[in-house]
């Protein structure tokens, strides 16, 4: 049986694309600190052709972990997080619910990036929410609440825990349509993010 959360390929090339933008904003945090290391760049550049239909679903699925590989070459918190976004993004053929990890993860890089900063995951979310066409919001919409399917990246795992957990309810409970419960509850004000913990 297919999880819910791989979406039809029609739906993950289109949130490939959207979750290639989220990764690439937070790119600089990852470049500054490893500019010769071309990986992160790479997936997303993958994540944007696959989402354009010019790489088939099986190649991407092979390269997805490259970019995650990246992520324990460096060692800053926000470069960290920036290039588990784009291997988040590099993941979306394989299912569409890591385009919610991306974007999650690229909320959470740019709040380690000033962590002095109360708010700047809020604002990188609102961007992100801001960005997204009405087809990655339909296509979004398929996804299972955060934590009710164990079939995916949504079930229990990273993502279900601290910024990430509240990143994802944050962006599904936008998604909800006026009246329909949205899934999770959102904190009002900013979210301060402790860069010792990186997950």
């Amino acid at each position: 049986m297919v999880s819910s959360q791989t979406l039809a390929l029609a739906d993950r090339r289109v949130v490939a694309l959207w979750a290639a933008d989220c990764a690439e904003r937070v790119l600089p945090l990852f470049e500054a600190e490893a500019p010769e290391d071309g990986r992160v760049r790479d997936a997303i550049v993958r994540a944007r052709a696959f989402g354009r239909g010019e790489l088939d679903t099986a190649l991407q699925i092979r390269e997805r972990f490259v970019a995650g590989r990246a992520a324990r070459d460096v060692s800053g918190p926000a470069a960290v997080a920036a290039a588990r976004a784009a291997a988040q993004a590099a993941a979306v053929p394989h299912m569409g619910a890591h385009a919610l990890g991306a974007a999650a993860y690229a909320a959470k890089a740019a709040g380690l990036a000033v962590p002095d900063q109360a708010g700047a995951a809020d604002i990188e979310i609102r961007w992100q929410l801001d960005h997204m066409s009405a087809p990655v919001r339909a296509a979004l919409r398929h996804l299972p609440p955060l934590g009710e399917d164990s079939g995916g990246p949504l079930g229990p795992g990273l993502l279900t825990a601290g910024v990430l957990a509240w990143a994802i309810r944050k962006i599904q409970a936008d998604l909800a349509f006026p009246g329909e419960p949205a899934s999770g509850q959102t904190p009002s004000g900013g979210i301060r993010l402790d860069a010792s913990r990186i997950d």
